[in-house]
């Protein structure tokens, strides 16, 4: 069986509408039921067809009630009898109305398969599950405030602060004078090092004579 994927743009809708197949079609022309006939069968709406009587719901003719006489499924239109208009030459015809303007009031039960429609129908209502009322967000929120106690905020505790202990002023004496004799030492170890590396460069080379030895005799 053929399956109609959803569409969002209109153009494809209009279109898919038009090149719909009959199975398609056949919904396409569902109406709703009158308020008697929704206790009694327990459906909301069923596709029109002809020998129901119907009740115009909208339009020049509203309220207009009739039984069907035919059902053009090529033009998506119902004619109903009684429903006529005359034309300039004097001939009289069928106004063509939409299935969506109409309500319908008797059923016409004479097809066994209509039956058995309405059968399924009732079941696949029956499943769906009622649908509950959701709360806003901020009416739960104060219930659960009411029926919880509110538990008493415990004061955070201070730490306490660690205070540095300072150091007595023969200990500080000491140590500066023990910092200051290093950075003493360092700087007289440096001076040496320099002194030595500018005398090395300053002294003279000395070359070493080397003795040629005479070829053949003293």
């Amino acid at each position: 069986m053929q399956r109609l994927k959803p569409v969002a743009k209109p153009s494809k809708q209009r279109k898919m509408i038009y090149q719909a197949p009959s199975h398609i079609r056949n919904k396409l022309f569902s109406a709703p039921l009158s308020p008697s006939l929704r206790k009694s069968h327990g459906v909301r709406s069923l596709p029109v067809r002809s020998g129901d009587t119907v009740r115009i719901m909208r339009g020049d003719s509203k309220g207009f009630e009739g039984k069907v006489t035919r059902v053009d499924r090529r033009k998506y239109r119902i004619y109903v009898e009684g429903l006529t208009r005359e034309k300039v030459d004097g001939t009289t015809i069928f106004v063509p109305i939409h299935p969506s303007k109409v309500m319908i009031t008797k059923l016409n039960l004479d097809d066994k398969w209509r039956k058995k429609i309405l059968e399924r129908r009732k079941k696949t209502e029956r499943k769906k599950p009622e649908i509950v009322e959701e709360k806003p967000p901020t009416e739960e929120i104060e219930e659960i405030k009411e029926v919880v106690p509110k538990k008493e905020k415990k004061k955070p505790k201070r730490r306490k602060k660690k205070r540095k202990v300072t150091e007595k002023p023969a200990k500080a004496e000491a140590k500066e004078e023990k910092t200051k004799k290093t950075r003493r030492k360092r700087k007289t170890k440096k001076k040496t090092e320099k002194e030595t590396e500018k005398t090395e460069k300053t002294k003279p080379k000395t070359r070493r004579k080397t003795r040629k030895k005479a070829e053949g005799g003293t």
